[in-house]
């Protein structure tokens, strides 16, 4: 191993470490799909900056080598580091100066004369590394975004793989294959991310179109990474039904969840939410093509029962685990807090109460470290895409920093025994703090909705009665969907 693998293995444990740490969980699929040897082109969506490479890198075995924007390699110590893990520099027409910008083909690829002569050292390092075996990583949109799709991809990923192949006569045999990352919350501490591996796309038909027609063999396998890459994240072609797809999902996700337990004896951990996700969106699509006034009336009632969640000061999980769970409502409206619902709330009060010493010790000697990423994110970070990124990055400096000041206050004070023990208990009473937290958070939003139970009956009988239509409507919806296109 030299120094450069070397160096990637070392950066990609402390990666493997931290995505751990930031992440409740990394849901990988079909990682098997990348081989074990020979050469690999990763086309992979963009969705969160600098997460993502780390993430691809960390769930697979092999060296990956990126290709990144030249830009990056204008510091010398980042170029540097950027150099000894493997990243190859790239030109984008972006960043190009002023007035240097190539002209638009009709057929929307880019006349490569400029860029391929800034590329040529690009695509050579490229051919080195598929000649040796290695994997390269590339993200097709050309830069990071936070749009729940993925954009029009660059024709590069295709050229890169047909003139290596045609190089070789067709017998390199180059596995493409695409990646689509999806992220629960984009900007959430301890959410969810899925990694999804497609099966390599074949690029015998492309080369042999490539000798004779290359803008047109590209143009196809540009189209083709294109559909690979959107069938392994939730795409949503049509943006301005964006936010009523997040809007039915947040609704109807645990309902699904649910008919999927109990219809089909499933657990939890046996649901393909990503799988939901996607139907969710395809359904919305689908209405909006054939039956478009549908999709009108549950954007309205869904407005309204938003501007209803506002005016009341709550969320929708408060009011979907509320009263009407504790047997709250009756044919007259709202009575009060049923019995089983003031049991589990009296009983999350008492964990409350005796878990504060705990919840306390963990916030004093990990609230600095964690809320000084915070503050950072919401300072630094430009775009959306950014926040996790920075998030993270100051995370790595600021634990191990601030934990260190701890630690030697504690042993310059009580010495090398209680130093340790101190040390240890770091890490898990921090995580025990922060799920006390956001624990705390749901069972104030309870106590507010029974508070609205006393004080307004009739507001809340309202929006529960509003929810349970809209809940209607949406299964309603659910069935025809499945009907006219998959069968009941």
């Amino acid at each position: 191993m030299n120094s450069s693998d070397l160096l990637y293995q070392c950066v990609r444990g402390v990666v493997r470490f931290w995505l751990w740490f930031f992440f409740r969980r990394v849901e990988v699929k079909h990682a098997e799909r990348v081989p074990l040897g020979g050469p690999v082109l990763l086309a992979i969506n963009h969705p969160n900056n600098l997460i993502d490479t780390l993430l691809v890198g960390a769930v697979i075995p092999r060296k990956v080598h990126y290709l990144a924007t030249a830009t990056l390699f204008r510091n010398p110590l980042l170029a540097r580091f950027l150099s000894g893990t493997g990243v190859i520099p790239i030109h984008r027409r972006q960043d190009q100066p002023t007035g240097e910008v190539e002209e638009e083909k009709p057929s929307g690829l880019t006349p490569p004369e400029k860029t391929l002569d800034r590329n040529t050292g690009a695509f050579e390092a490229c051919h080195r590394v598929f000649e040796r075996g290695g994997v390269i990583g590339i993200y097709p949109e050309g830069t990071t975004h936070a749009e729940p799709r993925v954009q029009r991809i660059k024709t590069g990923a295709a050229r890169i793989a047909l003139e290596c192949e045609a190089r070789h006569d067709g017998q390199l045999h180059l596995r493409l294959i695409p990646v689509g990352l999806s992220f629960e919350f984009r900007k959430s501490f301890r959410g969810r991310v899925r990694v999804s591996f497609g099966e390599s796309i074949p690029l015998d038909p492309f080369l042999a179109m490539y000798r004779e027609s290359p803008w047109k063999a590209v143009d196809q396998l540009t189209t083709a990474i294109q559909e690979a890459m959107e069938a392994h994240v939730i795409h949503v072609s049509r943006m301005g039904l964006a936010r009523l797809i997040k809007d039915v999902e947040e609704i109807f996700r645990s309902a699904l969840i649910k008919q999927l337990i109990e219809e089909r004896k499933l657990s939890r951990n046996e649901i393909d939410t990503f799988r939901l996700s996607r139907t969710v969106v395809e359904a919305v699509h689908y209405f909006h093509e054939h039956d478009p006034e549908r999709v009108q009336e549950i954007a309205a009632k869904i407005e309204h029962y938003k501007d209803e969640l506002a005016r009341l000061k709550l969320r929708d999980t408060a009011i979907a685990r509320g009263p009407s769970r504790g047997r709250a409502l009756d044919t007259g409206g709202v009575k009060g807090p049923g019995a089983r619902a003031m049991i589990r709330n009296l009983s999350l009060t008492g964990m409350g109460v005796f878990g504060f010493p705990v919840f306390a010790y963990g916030a004093l000697t990990n609230g600095l470290p964690y809320l000084v990423p915070r503050w950072l994110s919401h300072r630094l970070a430009r775009k959306e895409t950014d926040y996790a990124t920075t998030r993270l990055l100051a995370s790595v400096v600021a634990f191990p920093v601030f934990y260190a000041l701890e630690i030697y206050v504690v042993w310059r004070w009580l010495g090398s025994v209680a130093a340790m023990l101190f040390a240890l208990s770091l890490p898990a009473t921090g995580l025990v703090a922060y799920r006390y937290l956001h624990g705390v958070g749901r069972l104030r939003q309870r106590l507010t909705v029974f508070r609205q139970a006393l004080a307004q009956r009739q507001a809340l009988s309202q929006l529960i009665a509003e929810r349970q239509l809209i809940l209607s409507t949406l299964e309603q919806a659910k069935n025809d969907f499945l009907k006219s296109t998959r069968g009941a």
